[in-house]
């Protein structure tokens, strides 16, 4: 007599379902609106600008962010 655990099929259910939410589109052929992707780019970017506006003095205290003191003089070509 087997005693069969019942993880291993509930495993496999679990298993399906994340990879129908991974990968839905595969044998479509569906691609993203190029105006969509560049309008995430966009907003990702101004996102990180206005964070770093916000944040400047934390990431100055840090050595993160330059004083705007320019390129040290060491790493010049001659």
């Amino acid at each position: 007599m087997q005693i069969q655990s019942k993880a291993l099929p509930q495993g496999f259910s679990l298993r399906r379902e994340i990879q129908s939410f991974i990968a839905p589109a595969e044998g479509r052929g569906e691609t993203s609106h190029p105006l969509l992707v560049f309008s995430v780019v966009a907003l990702l970017t101004v996102f990180a600008i206005v964070e770093i506006d916000l944040h400047s003095v934390q990431l100055q205290a840090i050595g993160l962010l330059g004083h705007g003191a320019g390129i040290d003089p060491v790493f010049l070509s001659p």
